[in-house]
């Protein structure tokens, strides 16, 4: 028999011996795995080096010499101590440029107050006034119903087709990022 064919019955021996460690253990070696890393996915990555290990090691892994699953759920453990250690001694370098927050001057409030008052023109007057009392003046749900004498429901409707409404509008300004108010409940 020539080499290429031996060597080739033993990758596939070791090949086929892989896929029933995985079939048979790969659950308890990712349970495990997570257990000790806290990350899924740091874990996934510690059951593939176990089973890497395991395929160099495929002359190791027989009932005779011990348990299989003793030795892997031990390869386990050592790659994981491994993650969690390098990851533990990682320094966070600090670079030397200093970099101001960004901050919201006088003028992006003028231009927001007037992109305000042009929508809150666009509504209808019962929309408008739900709104200056929700958004505007920070109110809850509760309070303008209380102050306009109308019930909660009614309050959460209108903000509600009020918002659909200038969403409709200005489709181009959605970004949640720049968002200034939010809905009080």
């Amino acid at each position: 028999m020539p080499m290429w064919q031996t060597v080739r019955q033993k990758e596939d021996a070791a090949e086929t011996l892989i896929r029933y460690i995985y079939r048979e253990h790969g659950r308890a070696m990712l349970a495990y795995a997570t257990h000790l890393i806290k990350d899924h996915a740091v874990a996934e990555d510690v059951v593939q080096e176990a089973l890497v290990r395991a395929w160099r090691h495929a002359d190791r892994l027989t009932d005779e010499q011990g348990s299989i699953r003793g030795w892997l759920i031990t390869v386990v453990r050592n790659i994981a101590i491994d993650r969690i250690r390098a990851r533990s001694s990682q320094v966070t370098e600090v670079g030397d440029t200093f970099v101001e927050a960004a901050e919201y001057d006088h003028a992006d409030r003028v231009v927001d107050a007037l992109v305000v008052a042009e929508a809150m023109d666009l509504l209808s007057p019962e929309q408008r006034i739900v709104m200056e009392h929700v958004y505007l003046q920070g109110r809850s749900v509760t309070e303008t119903a209380a102050i306009l004498g109308i019930p909660p429901g009614t309050v959460k409707s209108r903000t509600f087709y009020a918002l659909r409404k200038l969403r409709d509008m200005y489709p181009h300004r959605r970004n949640p990022e720049r968002a200034r108010f939010r809905v009080a409940r």
